[in-house]
């Protein structure tokens, strides 16, 4: 028996930073704040498993010489057919000669615990 609650793939607002999740999460992947308490939380939490099949780590360092560049993260999220299902922009801000970021992109996926 599967405690998620809705179909697979039904969204829903993080009730503290107003990100689009998943609606079977109990803890909101953006600003990591639990969502729900109730026992049947905690036995989705439980029953359910999870995986990463895809993570990218990198770094970028501005050059050493010359004026500050603004960066920005672009997410472009496409189906089978190849139509963009959902596009966003993360800011970076302005890399000084010499700073460094570093970036990790990961796809998460949630199992229900008796289905894997």
């Amino acid at each position: 028996m599967s405690t998620v609650r809705g179909a697979a793939g039904a969204t829903r607002t993080c009730p503290h930073c107003r990100t689009v999740i998943l609606q079977s999460a109990s803890v909101c992947p953006a600003c990591r704040k639990h969502i729900r308490f109730d026992s049947s939380a905690s036995a989705a939490a439980t029953s359910q498993s999870s995986f990463s099949p895809l993570r990218v780590e990198g770094s970028i360092r501005h050059p050493d010489a010359g004026e500050a560049w603004e960066y920005s993260v672009l997410v472009s999220i496409k189906n089978e057919r190849g139509d963009e299902v959902a596009r966003q922009v993360v800011g970076v801000g302005a890399l000084q000669p010499g700073e460094a970021r570093s970036f990790t992109f990961s796809v998460e996926v949630f199992t229900p615990g008796d289905k894997r």
